[in-house]
């Protein structure tokens, strides 16, 4: 990309997208196209068509999703689908309708089988069943990159998907009723720690095991991807390491200082028993992650602090 060409950030005040704004502008890339869900509503047909029609983008960059924990991917199975699916096809084929030079999708570490052989490489998708409780949101997904592939088959597109690990950082949801697992941890221990509680229930066993990636690094990936990777083939981007939940959460507990007891609900699901990409072919390429999982959360949560009274509304 030159730093003059127009990039559009689909889902820019997500944490995704907010993360690739800051990549970008910090290397220069000052061209940049953002419209808030009021002002473009993409799961409209014709207003993406107008989008399209009027800006022109040069590069797109599709962070904007319908995305949430556990609870969120089960409880809300129809609109996961929905809005996801109205999303991605969109804006995936206005770009190639409008001649987008390149567009990076991103998708989600779910869209492989519950029970992949670890860690997970890109040619595992589709090689089993997904995991229940994400399903709706995954087969979106997973259909977002077969859109992608079938764009660059038919019509000559440069449409790369990259699969993403579990993603943390700053803008992050910290709705308990929404959130992904580190962020409800990091706010149930902090609301723990200031009203004095004993202890903190965790959900499920503990011992599931998760991989995590600063959305930074995430960032840095993409935008790399976006100049060095031409190729139609997916690209998981994550650390290659993992923690389970148990871990975590005393490894939140400690940065927190909260002094309590943990508790586990068994009742709760655990999900998938692991999920730990391989990024070897992301090493290959030429890129390795930067932020480390204890670095990162003190620093989230830091940030999380110095917006409480927002998060707690």
């Amino acid at each position: 990309m030159r730093k003059h060409d127009k990039i559009y950030v689909a889902g820019h005040n997500g944490m995704v997208g907010s993360a690739l704004v800051r990549t970008l502008e910090e290397a220069g890339y000052h061209n940049l196209l953002l419209r808030t869900s009021k002002e473009l509503d993409l799961t409209r047909q014709s207003m993406v068509e107008s989008f399209f029609e009027e800006e022109k983008p040069d590069y797109v960059f599709l962070a904007a999703a319908k995305v949430g924990g556990i609870h969120a991917n089960d409880s809300l199975r129809g609109q996961f689908i929905y809005d996801n699916l109205m999303i991605e096809a969109n804006v995936i084929e206005q770009s190639r309708v409008h001649g987008v030079k390149k567009l990076l999708f991103l998708g989600s570490s779910c869209i492989y089988p519950k029970f992949a052989s670890q860690p997970i490489t890109e040619k595992q998708l589709l090689t089993g069943p997904l995991e229940p409780t994400n399903e709706a949101y995954a087969i979106a997904k997973i259909a977002g990159v077969k859109m992608c592939q079938s764009y660059n088959h038919q019509y000559g597109s440069n449409f790369i998907s990259v699969m993403p690990t579990n993603l943390y950082g700053p803008n992050d949801n910290y709705d308990l009723e929404s959130s992904h697992v580190l962020p409800a941890l990091l706010r149930k221990f902090h609301e723990a720690k200031i009203k004095g509680e004993d202890s903190v229930t965790i959900w499920g066993t503990g011992s599931p095991k998760r991989e995590f990636l600063h959305v930074n690094d995430l960032a840095d990936a993409c935008l790399f991807l976006m100049n060095n990777y031409e190729d139609p083939s997916l690209v998981n981007i994550g650390t290659g390491e993992d923690i389970s939940i148990k871990d975590l959460a005393l490894l939140i507990k400690s940065i927190v200082g909260f002094e309590g007891e943990l508790k586990f609900d068994l009742s709760k699901p655990d999900g998938t028993p692991r999920k730990l990409l391989s990024v070897e072919k992301l090493s290959e390429i030429g890129f390795r992650y930067k932020i480390s999982l204890e670095e990162g959360i003190k620093s989230v949560y830091e940030d999380f602090k110095d917006h409480y009274s927002k998060y707690s509304c």
